[in-house]
């Protein structure tokens, strides 16, 4: 593939403005799950953390935008939105260290380096799960290519002791998750977010902390919009979640 035309791109803002992304026409997009990954995290001033599959950086900014003092990393697969994150970084007055690489072959500078967090929106489907898209850059995004559990097992060896991975995923994945986190991670919690009240979760936050020795926590669902049915046109998020996607607020994760 090679790096997008500014033709081939769309400026769009997050967090109510406070994010500009440059996103191609025809390719992967971000929705709200990498901005709702981002506000889960409890980054603090000072920390690092990396993220694997950063696409064109949505996730990343959006923390950065939120916490500041962070050190960002992020590791791609596909260049031309390794070079969207790096574009993304600079309009931003961001600072991404971003790496070309595959989750199986990082650089050498990366794997001498530990993080207090690791963030991830690995593929929603597994491979022939799904459709395939006709664009090569959606395709890789949405369609599984390296195993869930390689993913994890990534972000294990890259984390500091005692330090957390934050991952989001479609809800039918989490038994997946989990056999993943087996043997790596531990003090298990996962976040299930469903769309409407009386709805089944179709997305699910995990976090998992290195070296973590506490009980696996399920968490009541978290309710992204206001009644039982979409009743009427524009937006109907509830006022928690409204304030995380245009707010830039922390995601109230529960105690």
């Amino acid at each position: 593939m090679t790096c997008f035309s500014d033709d081939e791109l769309t400026r769009n803002g997050f967090l109510g403005g406070r994010v500009q992304l440059w996103q191609p026409v025809r390719g992967y997009r971000a929705g709200v799950d990498p901005v709702l990954l981002a506000a889960a995290v409890p980054a603090r001033a000072g920390e690092a953390v990396l993220e694997l599959g950063c696409g064109a950086g949505q996730a990343l900014l959006c923390l950065g935008a939120r916490v500041q003092g962070l050190s960002l990393a992020g590791v791609e697969l596909q260049a031309p939105y390794a070079e969207l994150a790096r574009r993304n970084a600079q309009a931003n007055s961001q600072v991404i260290d971003v790496f070309e690489a595959d989750l199986s072959a990082l650089p050498e500078v990366l794997k001498q380096c530990q993080f207090h967090h690791v963030i991830a929106n690995p593929p929603y489907y597994k491979a022939g799960a799904h459709s395939q898209a006709r664009d090569d850059g959606r395709k890789v995004a949405l369609g599984e290519g390296t195993p869930l559990s390689d993913w994890i097992t990534t972000a294990a060896r890259r984390l500091a002791p005692k330090s957390y991975l934050h991952m989001i995923q479609r809800a039918d994945r989490l038994p997946d998750m989990l056999a993943g986190c087996n043997g790596v991670l531990g003090s298990i919690e996962v976040l299930p977010l469903a769309p409407r009240h009386s709805r089944a979760a179709e997305l699910v936050i995990l976090r998992a902390r290195k070296g973590g020795r506490a009980d696996f926590r399920l968490h009541a669902p978290l309710i992204l919009h206001e009644g039982c049915r979409h009743e009427r046109d524009g937006e109907s998020y509830r006022p928690e979640i409204s304030a995380i996607l245009r707010d830039g607020a922390a995601l109230p994760w529960p105690r």
